[in-house]
């Protein structure tokens, strides 16, 4: 296992260890440890990855963008999701 500090230890030291060094952090246990372990493993870093949700748009709203693209094919893509957005608010009110 790839450990803590200079040297290979086992998750249970890894754990012990951490304990010790940052008494002030909220304890990390083994299963913590292995899913750490296992994120380096499978891609070189612990940082946090961000979900990639795919927004759910209706077919309309497809449309509608593409005419709004038609007309004026140089506008920014924030440009038409706010224009997007103020449509639907006008729409539920």
């Amino acid at each position: 296992m790839i450990g803590y500090g200079d040297r290979a230890r086992t998750q249970c030291e890894v754990v012990r260890l951490f304990r010790e060094t940052h008494p002030d952090l909220p304890p990390l246990n083994q299963g913590t440890i292995s899913e750490i372990e296992a994120q380096y493993r499978e891609m070189g870093h612990v940082r946090k990855v961000p979900n990639k949700r795919q927004a759910v748009v209706d077919d309309d709203t497809k449309l509608n963008l593409l005419l709004a693209l038609e007309e004026n094919p140089i506008t920014p893509a924030r440009q038409l999701a706010r224009d997007k957005l103020r449509y639907l608010i006008k729409e539920k009110f």
